[in-house]
């Protein structure tokens, strides 16, 4: 039996600050219902139309939701781990409450459909926004204690110092990863285009990359262990950007209110491939350049790979034939949707052999650059899955939609209609990452088991990192299984 004091200490240290984190939460959603006139459908559900009774029910929902995301989270994860936690976790909540929970207490069966979900893709928004409020409540609330930290030795350097530091590293990223989409052509105007760049009164892009930098900075003071996971962890970060900021925060501020409608996320969808490419350029640059700070101001060794004059050419050799096995799982895919001809254009050619020729060197070069970026990344076959498909998403943004369109002498094509016309592409690109990081585990698991620790440094550095892997992983990929089911309701007419 619990004892009663401890039951106590359970509720006060978690329960309390969950609810108070969905309550804050609650507020944010509130505020866009109470926008958006949808009170009354939230009070339908006591079989009433009151709005006051309806946002009553909303706070009361909200608040007990925040009670359970405090109980996943009782782990000692860093600030940005929890913010996406909280966005995967609403997701979840907008897929339980109004397209199954709230049909089946009016008396209705659940419409898991493509109108139902277009229907309910304002509530999706305001889910992800109450998400993310609360998941930076939780961190805000909980700062102070075990239950938000990082997974590395503390600094002896004085707070105030080590966030002078951390904001000036994002800043720097940012204005890199802005430089980046730069190169593109109008590629940084593109990317933020649709929220108002050209309006004096607005944040200009550039202002938002650099306010986005800092804030992804903030949450994630650490460099992540590999490159990979920080480039996924931007690319989530994007996609949250492009919510919160785009469609929220910004048409609110230029006294537009929301519009969180389909046809509004159309008008706004060249956007979202851009942010979420600059998330991950952004989250990259971080990453190194946290890695450069380390090495030319840290004493700090025990984090140093025991193999780090062997690993380049091990990671290039697996990634090559980790690559090679993902592009011929995407061949069945691109053969059946007849996407080898497209292919060929890039070397000015139609024929089918020789796309095929070209889609393998592709896909060995990008299974090259995945063993360089994501090594020693997966500790299971289901993670290494779940890294792999990560990565393709962002091949596919990166590819047919970016580097594809420019290579041919056109600017990226980031629309709905390319993207539309794109997406069989897509389910070849997931086929191909998982393919890529199955095979890429399997390799490091048979000739370099290096999770098998022989020092005590050594196994300080696998466990944290495996927490670090353990902890944001589910909640990076459910982020990416929610744009993939956010991309039909927004390009299907």
């Amino acid at each position: 039996m619990t004892p009663w004091p401890d039951v106590r200490r359970q509720i006060r240290q978690t329960l309390v600050p969950g609810s108070l984190a969905g309550l804050i939460g609650g507020i944010a959603f509130g505020a866009a219902m109470v926008e958006l006139g949808v009170l009354p459908t939230v009070a339908s559900l006591v079989r009433t139309d009151s709005p006051l009774i309806g946002f009553v029910i909303h706070m009361a929902i909200a608040a007990i939701v925040g009670s359970g995301l405090a109980i996943l989270l009782q782990g000692r994860w860093t600030a940005g781990d929890v913010v996406l936690w909280g966005v995967a976790y609403g997701a979840f909540f907008w897929f339980l409450g109004p397209i199954t929970m709230q049909p089946l207490i009016l008396g209705r069966l659940p419409a898991w459909d493509l109108a139902a979900a277009q229907a309910a893709y304002p509530s999706l928004l305001g889910h992800i926004v109450w998400g993310a409020a609360a998941g930076f409540a939780l961190v805000a609330i909980k700062a102070r204690s075990a239950f938000v930290g990082t997974t590395t030795i503390s600094d002896p350097e004085p707070p105030q110092a080590r966030l002078v530091g951390v904001v000036l590293r994002g800043l720097v990223a940012g204005l890199l990863g802005f430089a980046a989409i730069g190169l593109l052509p109008a590629g940084s105007e593109r990317m933020l285009s649709p929220w108002g760049a050209d309006d004096a009164a607005s944040l200009g892009p550039l202002a938002v990359a650099l306010l986005g930098a800092t804030l992804y900075a903030v949450l994630h003071p650490e460099s992540t262990s590999t490159a990979g996971g920080a480039a996924v962890r931007g690319a989530g970060f994007g996609f949250i950007l492009w919510v919160i900021g785009g469609l929220t925060l910004l048409p609110v501020l230029r006294g537009e209110g929301l519009t969180w409608s389909i046809m509004e996320a159309r008008t706004t969808f060249p956007a979202l491939p851009g942010t979420i490419l600059f998330g991950a350029a952004m989250a990259l640059i971080y990453h190194w350049l946290g890695r450069l700070t380390r090495l030319f101001f840290s004493d700090d060794v025990g984090t140093r790979s025991p193999d780090a004059g062997s690993w380049g050419p091990r990671a290039v050799g697996r990634g090559a034939a980790a690559g090679l096995v993902g592009g011929l799982l995407f061949t069945v895919v691109m053969v059946q949707i007849g996407f080898l001809p497209t292919v060929a254009k890039l070397v000015g050619s139609d024929s089918e052999l020789v796309g095929l020729g070209v889609h393998l060197v592709i896909a060995e070069i990008v299974g090259v650059s995945y063993g360089v970026l994501f090594r020693r990344q997966a500790f299971e076959q289901s993670a290494a899955i779940g890294w792999g498909v990560s990565y393709g998403f962002l091949w596919w943004l990166l590819g047919p939609l970016t580097l594809g369109p420019v290579i041919l002498g056109t600017t990226p094509a980031w629309t709905v209609e390319a993207a539309a016309a794109a997406f069989p592409s897509l389910i070849g690109h997931l086929a191909y990452g998982a393919g890529l990081g199955l095979t890429f585990h399997a390799l490091e698991a048979r000739y370099s088991p290096w999770w098998i620790t022989r020092t005590e440094a050594e196994a300080a550095r696998m466990a944290r990192r495996r927490i670090e892997a353990t902890s944001a992983g589910p909640a990076l990929w459910a982020l990416l299984v929610l744009v993939a089911v956010l991309l039909p309701v927004v390009l299907s007419p």
